[in-house]
């Protein structure tokens, strides 16, 4: 895995941790310290994939990038986009597959904030809740709007429902209507 760093027009990729600090090193501003160095190396050594942002001053940072291409072009050019867990599978994204029209059954999985009366004390408290529900829909849209609609009408009505684009929200097609 290789690092790519940025500060202002100053960037480099390189392949190893300490090529990272020595490029840091040479930027006065930055002001290199042993807790920031470790903090790179925690960073490096991590599973992390996200892009990681540090404060030099108010609203001036530095960034570093995972990334597993080789050179500084294949990284423009964004050739080596870690995959993540999917691996070389190309599996559209849940967004895409929202509004595909296929009929049948979904399972429909949503996680979302319940509004509960706490018995003791008669006021009222969000709680976590897991939902699953089978349903006939024509897409993964109809499905989610099928589940909201299903438990409006069951829950208290300051309750809170994920976006159907969230990660609160998942769908699988199971098979056609019989």
């Amino acid at each position: 895995m290789n690092l790519y760093l940025r500060y202002f027009d100053k960037e480099i990729l390189v392949n190893e941790v300490d090529d990272a600090i020595a490029f840091l090193a040479d930027i006065d501003e930055i002001g290199m310290n042993p807790d920031l160095e470790q903090d790179i190396r925690n960073y490096a050594a991590s599973d992390v994939f996200y892009p990681k942002r540090y404060k030099v001053r108010p609203r001036v940072y530095f960034i570093i990038i995972k990334t597993e291409a080789s050179t500084m072009q294949d990284f423009k050019e964004k050739k080596a986009v870690h995959s993540g867990a999917q691996g070389d599978k190309m599996s559209p994204p849940t967004v895409m597959r929202l509004n595909e029209e296929r009929e049948g059954w979904y399972e429909g999985t949503m996680d979302f904030k319940r509004v509960l009366l706490v018995p003791g004390t008669g006021k009222f408290q969000y709680r976590d809740t897991h939902f699953v529900a089978r349903c006939k829909a024509i897409s993964g849209m109809d499905c989610y709007n099928r589940i909201v609609d299903h438990l409006s009408q069951r829950v208290d009505g300051r309750s809170q429902f994920p976006s159907a684009k969230g990660k609160n929200f998942k769908f699988q097609y199971l098979g056609r209507c019989k």
